[in-house]
């Protein structure tokens, strides 16, 4: 039997999962497959109306965690929720047909959301798109919060369009014109409006300017100007303000590292914001482009350096894990939230920014090592020098493995601190590695998918990035924006 004093301690917030569950003891690519199913199954279980998790949340609405307190994660925000459904989306073109339906009951869904009025505002002036969260119920959330927060329309927009892409490759352009281009129009024209303005970052704690937020709004630029034109619309705000966008985003960079947030907020800068980006902007079909800061780009790499080695002092899961080594990271190291502890998600994105590395080198058939990456690589090999290697050489095979290698080391520490059903909360913790704060997060299930696919290879489409001009002078301009609430959507 427990005892009365084991029995509390099971039941504090965080630690039942993990002594019920013993961790994971099996190998890697064992523990990935497993995880994987469990992933999905869980993303599904979080997502009205049919989600297990979720009781009483609407079709389509995904739901953050089914955690209802300490803390209280039953909401549907517009970020996480489109960064769920553009990897279902993917996993759908990829050959999972029966995810088909919850797409169709996201975009009808997110459809309703745009008209709702909320604190940030309505649809008159599009300011109502960027409220960052609702009720399960599709009604306003009216409580305190960190608002506006500008890259919910950016990421949503980028989801619907990977799906509209499909339908119109399938010569359902009217299908599309009536069920996903009014809501994707309101989403582009408010990233033209408005991406000059300040908001609140994704962590919902810094009011600046994120460069998450603006990664995101150059991609949905970009991406909406090809989808307007396929459907035989407009999108001027799209080929207006995507080169300044971009002319912007390289403000962030301080020569060694992303400045993730420009704000007077009393932290170095280095943030999984500027992994997250990365990944955001990374594009299968693109070279090794510092202006786009692709994964295996110099910036990104130099980047990835310091915001891993940023944590290895400050948490005790890290104790003994040199530069060069995998170790547990977080949002950001000066982090208080919850006392301040590795994230699931952020750990993975860091393995997936790798594996993207890889891809995007072995796709281009060379490596090259600039004074900017230098650092980067001579953490995995102290030989490293600067130079261009190509395929067949021993270099490019000797550092592309250690660079898989290296991202592996980022899923095994997942692996460790994963209890043995394969829950993962949002956090763990920086003493032993106990789950911790919300339970079942979506967004932590998202990014295991996303890792574990561009581990096997599987990719996303291409998004443009190839295309990238860069204005010749920044300027704050923006275009002016049109709103129209979403109609009903029809039958698909």
């Amino acid at each position: 039997m427990l005892t009365a004093n084991l029995l509390t301690a099971l039941l504090a917030p965080g630690v039942l999962s993990a002594a019920l569950y013993p961790r994971q003891d099996t190998d890697l690519d064992g523990f990935i497959k497993t995880e994987s199913e469990v992933a999905l199954k869980s993303i599904l279980n979080n997502i009205g109306a049919d989600g297990s998790a979720v009781s009483g949340a609407s079709a389509g609405i995904v739901v953050a965690s089914p955690s209802k307190s300490d803390p209280d994660y039953f909401y549907t925000w517009t970020r996480d929720a489109a960064l769920t459904l553009k990897v279902l989306i993917d996993d759908f073109l990829a050959g999972e047909t029966s995810l088909e339906s919850t797409i169709q009951d996201y975009i009808s869904a997110q459809a309703k959301l745009q008209a709702v009025s909320n604190p940030s505002g309505d649809l008159s002036n599009g300011q109502g798109l960027a409220e960052p969260k609702f009720n399960v119920d599709e009604t306003a959330f009216t409580g305190d919060w960190g608002r506006p927060q500008r890259d919910g329309p950016a990421l949503r927009a980028t989801a619907m369009i990977a799906y509209g892409n499909h339908l119109v490759s399938s010569e359902k352009e009217d299908v599309v014109k009536s069920n996903i281009w009014p809501s994707v129009q309101n989403d582009l024209d408010y990233v033209a409006q408005y991406w000059n303005q300040t908001g609140f970052d994704l962590w919902e704690e810094v009011q600046g300017s994120s460069f998450f937020t603006i990664a995101a709004q150059y991609r949905a630029l970009v991406e909406g100007s090809a989808f307007s034109k396929s459907l035989g619309e407009t999108c001027d705000g799209c080929d207006s303000q995507a080169p300044q966008i971009l002319c912007f985003l390289q403000s962030f960079w301080n020569g060694k590292s992303v400045v993730s947030n420009i704000a007077d907020n009393g932290r170095s800068g280095l943030d999984a914001n500027s992994v997250l980006a990365s990944i955001q902007l990374f594009d299968p079909k693109a070279a090794c482009d510092d202006v786009t800061f692709q994964p295996c780009s110099a910036r990104a790499l130099s980047n990835h350096k310091q915001y891993v080695d940023s944590f290895r002092s400050i948490y005790n899961v890290n104790s003994g894990k040199d530069a060069g080594t995998a170790a547990a990271v977080g949002r950001y190291a000066e982090d208080t939230y919850m006392g301040g502890n590795p994230w699931y998600l952020t750990t993975l994105a860091a393995a997936e920014q790798l594996y993207d590395a890889v891809y995007q080198w072995k796709q281009q058939g060379s490596l090259s090592i600039t004074e900017t990456s230098l650092a980067f690589f001579q953490d995995l090999d102290s030989s490293a020098a600067v130079g261009d290697y190509a395929s067949n050489s021993d270099t490019y095979t000797s550092l592309t493995a250690a660079v898989t290698k290296y991202a592996d080391g980022f899923v095994s520490i997942v692996q460790q601190y994963a209890p043995s059903n394969g829950a993962l909360a949002e956090q763990f913790t920086r003493d032993d590695g106990t789950p911790a704060s919300a339970s079942d997060l979506t967004w932590s299930y998202a990014a295991f998918v996303t890792a574990a696919e561009r581990r096997a290879g599987t990719m996303p489409a291409t998004w443009g990035a190839s295309d990238a001009k860069v204005a010749e002078t920044c300027e704050g301009s923006s275009a002016e924006g049109s709103y129209t609430a979403p109609p009903e959507v029809g039958s698909w």
